[in-house]
């Protein structure tokens, strides 16, 4: 039965690699890769503009998701007091240091009252090494990019376009995920 997985989640990954040319792939496809916590990601049948709102870095230093043109970026809103955000955080910093790189980049973004000394403490206890620390204090990323609840994920194009979204927590170091998300870098980069 787990061979039979195996050769499932293998022929969706090749029908999304040879179906890609720069669009959108095969959703189908990657629909079909979806398991667990991924059954709640959404893809869109067309890209849809994300938001130019700036967000900081804790040295004040104000960015945009434009700064990762040319990647795909899994954008996490999340905060310290939101227990799922919490949960799925090592995940995500798990995910970062297996597919992050040139072509693929975790983008955790803390929304809303989250102080930096409570972040800082919150990464030190759970081991949290490869994620960068990124504010957005007045939540004018979150309420331009339609985020209404936590957690909230959203991926990316490298044209910085939203291709798909997931509300709520999730396995993102999952083989569910890794395999949606190669896929995508595999398939448009």
């Amino acid at each position: 039965m787990k061979l039979k997985k195996v050769l499932t989640s293998a022929l969706l990954y090749t029908a999304v690699l040879t179906g890609a040319n720069g669009a959108l792939a095969d959703t189908s496809a990657l629909e079909a890769l979806r398991e667990g916590d991924m059954r709640k990601l959404t893809f869109h049948s067309e890209p849809q503009a994300a938001s130019d709102a700036t967000f900081t870095d804790p040295e004040g230093g104000e960015h945009a998701l434009s700064d990762y043109a040319g990647k795909h970026v899994l954008l996490n809103f999340w905060a310290t007091w939101c227990a799922p955000c919490r949960e799925e955080m090592p995940a995500l910093d798990a995910l970062q240091a297996e597919l992050g790189g040139e072509t693929f980049e975790v983008v955790p973004v803390a929304t809303g009252r989250n102080t930096l000394a409570g972040i800082e403490d919150f990464f030190g206890e759970e081991g949290i090494e490869t994620l960068p620390i990124l504010l957005d204090p007045k939540q004018a990323l979150a309420r331009d990019m339609a985020v209404f609840g936590l957690p909230v994920t959203v991926i990316l194009d490298p044209e910085g376009r939203e291709i798909g979204r997931l509300q709520g927590g999730a396995d993102w170091a999952g083989d569910s995920a890794k395999a949606i998300l190669r896929a995508l870098i595999a398939g448009e980069s």
